[in-house]
């Protein structure tokens, strides 16, 4: 144990260590300390910045890059470093203390195999290196853990008021902010004030539930001018006051959004020839506008300003009636999800009632993915406008890059990927439709074929275009992946000679053994669908045997080479 004397000593001077806030200053103060408490001097000081451990001071010191790695090895651990032509070397971390006086038992080890400072508990603050020219004796091992404790004590100190200053700094921000928003709000209660006639009268339409023609009806009784309620393609919502248009007048609609954006961007209501016009924008999207009809030039200021408080409210209306159209599609979705999943069948026929959608009767799932654009909202709307125009009743939902509905009744053939490519401008997607579904309980499983037939259409080589899992025959039954080469290697096997035959002399040999399969075997029948004399088609037939080497005749060989021809169709052009 050192002298009481010598400890007391050292503590007096890491007292100075306390007068600093500055971590990189308390560490040189430190690293100025070590050669009082032997013979040992201090090789560098680290301190705790970001994720890693920055040599901090880096000037007046022997540290190197080399030293740099052995300290972050270390990973805010104590533990030895070595030096040139040094004995002993060791890296002392840095961590907050439990309290700022030294323990009573602190000890520091000497090399590997000697007992280790106890652990400090808390963060690490940095790190202080220390090496001599021999192994430290017990007293200076003492007095070199005490001047470790007060570093760390010290800099734990720093942090703390610095983060004291960052939180006065962020309350002072935050009082800020208050007094800025008591501002606006006192500022909004005397603009009310000056208008309380505009706010009572749209108070008591509100309250009558007149939405936006009670809105219309209090802006031309304060006003005395005709208002009228558009929504943003410019048909008309609500009119009040005489001289309503019949019919109402329909504006281009590149015109319009123009319009519309211009106004929307003016502090105020905007005159457009014989109008006032104000836009309902909450959170800057456009839902529609409010207008006087004002042909004379009669509208005051107080009639600007009713105005424009008239359209805060239509504003919050409007958004209202869009939050609600939001929420039963976020309803319809939930519900979609809970039925992809499995749903118990009570539950699922009243909510879907609840959202206005009648689950008894027979279903099919649909799963649609595009080339050209992502799954987003947008593109599920565009899928659910195409449905809507075939008749078909549908619960929309994304899933995975894919758009799903479970659509009231069995899509027409061709009709929906016809329409979809019309609604999204471009041919570039498949279609899969799962199988009938007459209870919820049976949605997951349609879902799964949905899912299934468009993996089959994307597969093949018409790959954009609409696919039934009931007309998949064999296909239904053969999975992707692994699978699929081996199915592709089954069809090389049965059919490879005739394929490569077809494209080495352009004929069509596999197509007409496919016809002759698809008919039962029957000659006149498949003469007739190739459209060509029986007499061709027997000698064609004597082809495939001599060079496929199979014999039709066979049981065996006929069955491989008919499931062959059709996984072949289906690899071709896809199911139709």
């Amino acid at each position: 144990m050192a002298p009481t004397g010598v400890a007391d000593e050292l503590m007096l001077r890491c007292l100075t260590m306390f007068d600093s806030r500055d971590e990189t200053e308390i560490l040189r103060r430190a690293m100025a300390q070590v050669s009082t408490v032997g013979p040992g001097r201090a090789e560098a000081g680290y301190l705790l910045l970001g994720d890693g451990l920055v040599r901090c001071p880096d000037d007046g010191f022997r540290a190197t890059a080399a030293l740099d790695a052995q300290v972050r090895e270390l990973a805010g651990r104590d533990g030895p470093v070595r030096f040139p032509r040094r004995a002993w070397g060791w890296a002392f971390a840095l961590r907050e203390p439990d309290g700022l006086g030294a323990p009573d038992e602190a000890r520091v080890s000497d090399g590997p195999g000697a007992p280790d400072r106890p652990g400090a508990p808390g963060g690490l603050r940095g790190a202080l290196v220390v090496s001599s020219r021999d192994r430290p004796g017990e007293d200076e091992r003492f007095l070199l853990s005490l001047l470790v404790h007060q570093t760390s004590a010290a800099l734990s100190i720093a942090a703390a008021h610095r983060r004291e200053r960052a939180q006065a700094a962020e309350l002072r921000r935050a009082r800020g902010e208050r007094e800025a928003i008591r501002r606006r709000l006192d500022h909004s209660l005397s603009d009310l004030g000056h208008l309380y006639e505009v706010h009572d009268a749209l108070a008591r339409a509100a309250a009558r539930g007149d939405r936006e023609a009670g809105i219309a009806r209090a802006l031309h009784r304060v006003t005395g001018l005709p208002a009228a309620v558009e929504d943003r393609f410019g048909n008309l919502r609500a009119w009040a006051g005489p001289g309503r248009p019949d019919p109402y007048p329909k504006p281009d609609p590149a015109q319009r959004e123009e319009l519309l954006r211009d106004a929307a961007s003016r502090a105020r209501p905007a005159r457009v020839r014989d109008r006032l016009v104000a836009v309902a924008a909450p959170r800057g999207e456009l839902l529609g506008a409010l207008c006087l009809v004002d042909p004379e030039g009669r509208a005051d200021e107080r009639a600007v300003r009713a105005l424009d408080h008239a359209v805060s409210a239509l504003a919050l209306e409007l958004a209202h009636l869009r939050e609600l159209a939001e929420l039963e599609l976020r309803l319809r979705r939930e519900l979609v999800d809970d039925l992809l999943t499995g749903a118990d069948d009570t539950s699922a026929y009243a909510r879907a009632e609840a959202v206005g959608h009648d689950l008894h009767g027979p279903h099919h799932v649909v799963a649609v993915r595009w080339a050209d654009g992502p799954a987003d909202d947008g593109f599920l709307r565009a899928v659910g406008r195409a449905a809507a125009g075939l008749g078909l009743r549908v619960l929309p939902t994304r899933r995975s890059g894919t758009a799903v509905l479970v659509a009231r009744g069995r899509p027409a053939e061709r009709a929906l990927h016809t329409a979809l490519s019309r609604e999204l401008g471009s041919p570039a997607g498949a279609v899969g439709v799962g199988g009938r579904c007459d209870t919820p309980h049976e949605v997951p499983r349609s879902y799964q074929e949905a899912l299934r037939a468009l993996e089959v259409r994307q597969g093949s080589h018409s790959a954009y275009g609409i696919t039934f899992f009931d007309d998949l025959g064999l296909y239904r039954i053969l999975r992707t992946g692994e699978d699929q080469r081996e199915v592709e290697q089954f069809v090389r096997e049965w059919l490879g000679p005739l394929l490569d035959y077809d494209a080495l002399h352009r004929t069509s040999l596999v197509e007409t053994l496919t016809a002759y399969f698809d008919r039962g075997g029957n000659y006149s029948a498949t003469a007739a669908a190739l459209v060509i004399h029986r007499s061709t088609l027997r000698y064609r037939l004597q082809r495939i045997r001599e060079i496929s080497g199979s014999d039709l005749t066979d049981v065996d060989s006929r069955l491989n080479l008919q499931v062959a021809t059709r996984i072949w169709k289906i690899m071709r052009s896809g199911p139709e």
